[in-house]
């Protein structure tokens, strides 16, 4: 951070900090736009600016006549970074957990075969598994690897395990990654798992990463609770590429925060 950054990111940044550390506390007041403004010593339009994307990304509640209130310590995981999950969770505060619903080999379909750059009817390793925090359901995790790399997963322990802590155990490190975000209606499997209604909306990212050579490793497709996490995109005039955001907690308006 620079100061030729905005101040109102860096008023935002200062914010988070003070929601994740604990100082700001889940349910407590949020000083005002005077009080804020007084502390930074600034106008009020920056703090506004500030706590409108606080607001925006579900981490403080209330306004119009409403105090505001911290809704939820909200961590946020860059798509940037290849942090598995349960390093991330542990890092956050999270109690990570995970549970393998189905690990099978298989022939690859034409659609499978495309998306991991191998030919048809070649054997693939397909890993499901339920994604929890806290002990609660939050993503459906479907992972297809080709049988090269997935061949040293499906006898691993997954439920007590990483896949990329494996992957990375056998000098198997992905480095760059192509991420799709959308929203999709949940299937019997995912409602099943998720706790949901068959049809009910969910959050999606398919992944394809791929390591340093350009050789696809996995393509996965990650269904999350939206009540569990939205997605945020971070603009910046210094950079052509936007900054993609995983935020956990409660998405206020539900899958209208998919960009």
């Amino acid at each position: 951070m620079t100061e030729s950054t905005p101040l109102h990111t860096r008023l935002y940044d200062t914010m988070i900090q003070r929601i994740r550390s604990g100082e700001w506390r889940q349910g407590e007041r949020v000083p005002s736009e005077k009080e804020l403004a007084e502390e930074f010593g600034t106008s009020r339009g920056p703090v506004r600016q500030a706590l409108a994307a606080l607001r925006a990304e579900g981490m403080i509640v209330g306004g119009r006549g409403a105090p505001p209130r911290v809704n939820r310590a909200v961590p946020l995981q860059s798509f940037d970074t290849f942090m598995s999950f349960t390093e991330w969770a542990r890092d956050l505060g999270y109690t990570p957990g995970q549970r393998v619903i189905e690990a099978a080999r298989r022939p690859a379909t034409e659609e499978v075969a495309r998306e991991l750059e191998i030919d048809m009817d070649e054997q693939v390793v397909e890993i499901i598994r339920l994604r929890l925090l806290d002990g609660e359901p939050a993503m459906l995790e479907r992972s297809l690897f080709p049988f090269r790399i997935g061949r040293h997963l499906i006898s691993a322990d997954l439920d007590n395990g990483s896949i990329y802590q494996n992957m990375r155990a056998l000098n198997i490190s992905p480095v760059r990654a192509r991420h799709v975000i959308d929203a999709v209606a949940a299937h019997q499997l995912d409602a099943e798992w998720l706790r949901v209604p068959v049809g009910g909306p969910l959050l999606r990212v398919r992944r394809v990463s791929f390591d340093q050579n350009g050789d696809v490793l996995e393509s996965s497709d990650d269904r999350y609770l939206p009540s569990m996490a939205t997605f945020v995109v971070e603009n910046s005039s210094e950079h052509r590429t936007p900054l993609t955001r995983a935020v956990v907690g409660a998405a206020p308006e539900g899958l209208s925060a998919l960009p």
